[in-house]
């Protein structure tokens, strides 16, 4: 029975739609150690000390997300761009000064925006840099979203196909679609009048709760592209859930839960930490605080019970 003296909350801000995570972008590089350059001395992420060890491709950790980078004659392009949440601004802008004149004969270049740095990789997909705010729901390191460029009058056919097809939170604002794909995570499409560049095959991953439903989906629209194995399949094509109107074309790779890389421990280094100004314990990247303690009064009057008795200890 309710208690008017209970404080009430929004339970529905509390939901996660059927997609539960954006797990990786992978986009196809030229040149491995230029990539490293960009990703890791300029951006500060950290490359996989686990898999991937090669020369021929890289996984690189961004807080609970990754790229995927292998080696391609021609290193492909996302249509649009990738939203990072990194923690600190100056040190991101100081690391990419220091890394141009290594990548000055690439595209790579990088501009200071008021609520974010915008940068371009050395084969001219832009990365958004982001400070960790209230939009990103606590995410202080990671992907936060991928933005694509699609043609006018898509945005509502697009929400619709994620909220029918995959049961997940979609909404338009403006004229682009917003898709939860996890917490304080979202794939955005934008409308535009730009002409579309050609698709050349980079991809998405995501996992899914309810990994059936979606394939059935998939499946009666004569979307599904690819039989991968018990755990993941694959499509290409968003279609209008009203008319089957193909909207556009970005391939997502779609795993469960029960997929043997699901909520696997990503390593993050703290970009900070150098030979020069070592200090001990800091090699690993901390989050910070995400704010006050789930806003429960009762968690915060029992912390002051133990900070009071710990101050009777001590004197």
């Amino acid at each position: 029975m309710h208690d008017p003296g209970v404080r009430q909350y929004d339970r529905a801000a509390e939901d996660v739609g059927n997609i539960v995570a954006l797990e990786h972008v992978n986009l196809g590089v030229a040149d491995q150690g230029v990539a490293t350059v960009f990703y890791m001395s300029g951006l500060g992420l950290t490359r996989d000390p686990y898999m991937m060890t090669g020369i021929d491709n890289m996984w690189v950790n961004a807080g609970e997300s990754q790229f995927h980078l292998p080696t391609m004659a021609g290193a492909q392009r996302l249509r649009g761009r990738v939203g990072l949440v990194v923690p600190d601004r100056e040190a991101l802008l100081q690391r990419l000064d220091r890394v141009k004149t290594l990548l000055g004969d690439t595209c790579f270049a990088f501009v200071e925006r008021d609520d974010h740095v915008e940068t371009t990789c050395p084969w001219g997909n832009r990365i958004l840099c982001h400070d960790p705010s209230s939009r990103f729901e606590g995410m202080t390191l990671g992907m936060a979203y991928v933005e694509f460029d699609v043609p006018r009058g898509t945005a509502g056919g697009i929400a619709g196909f994620y909220r029918e097809v995959f049961a997940t939170g979609a909404r338009v604002e403006g004229t682009a679609a917003h898709v939860s794909v996890g917490i304080g995570q979202e794939l955005i499409f934008r409308e535009s009048d730009a002409a579309a560049e050609a698709y050349d095959g980079h991809h998405i991953q995501v996992y899914v709760a309810n990994f059936s439903g979606p394939y059935r989906g998939l499946v009666e629209r004569g979307l599904l592209t690819e039989e991968s194995n018990q755990h993941q399949y694959r499509f290409q094509h968003i279609a209008d859930p009203a008319t089957g109107r193909a909207l556009f074309e970005i391939e997502h790779e779609v795993r469960s839960l029960r997929h043997p890389l699901h909520a696997r421990p990503l390593v993050n280094r703290n970009p900070l930490q150098t030979n020069r100004c070592y200090i001990p314990g800091r090699d690993g990247w901390v989050p910070e605080p995400r704010g006050a303690e789930m806003d429960d009064p009762r968690v915060e009057m029992r912390r002051k019970r133990f900070e009071a008795a710990s101050r009777r200890v001590m004197s």
